[in-house]
């Protein structure tokens, strides 16, 4: 193949190739706010399940699912956030995430997309509140004057009762 050949595939392939500058995030919504967590832990998206309680619970454990024979661990996104609870809709879906040693299920109201967020562009969350709950917003994403929240889950283990 001749050099012309060879830079033409080479752009191509750039073309195609994700820049670096970029994150997938799923993107989901509790009531009227967008949040998003890294793509990279989320596992799947499944819909609303029967969830079975699991009694003396943290307050923001909805129970457990059984998901292809193991037992994942369901918490309310609505609860951690200290939004109203809502009954579940046809919307509603649960959120599979791959945290440490643990699989873990966030009940969402909705999930709207998979996107791309410039890294450069996210702005570091104001402290705004001593509440539990702010130790899961990592950031937030400015796009089109729509606010974003960035959330990661990772340390909802220190909300556990130990």
């Amino acid at each position: 193949m001749n050099t012309q050949g060879n830079l033409a595939m080479a752009h191509d392939a750039s073309a195609v190739a994700e820049p670096l500058d970029m994150i997938k995030h799923v993107s989901f919504e509790l009531g009227d706010e967008t949040y998003a967590i890294n793509a990279a832990r989320v596992n799947e998206v499944l819909r609303y399940t029967e969830i079975t309680p699991v009694p003396g619970s943290a307050y923001f454990i909805l129970g457990i699912i059984n998901l292809r024979g193991n037992v994942v661990t369901v918490i309310d996104a609505r609860t951690v956030f200290g939004l109203p609870t809502l009954d579940h809709t046809h919307n509603s879906r649960i959120i599979v995430v791959e945290i440490e040693d643990f699989v873990l299920g966030i009940l969402v109201d909705r999930v709207a997309e998979v996107i791309d967020l410039n890294k450069h562009a996210i702005e570091i969350a104001p402290a705004t509140s001593q509440d539990a709950s702010s130790r899961f917003i990592q950031g937030v994403y400015n796009e089109n004057n729509h606010l974003m929240i960035l959330v990661d889950f990772s340390r909802v283990t220190e909300l556990l009762p130990h």
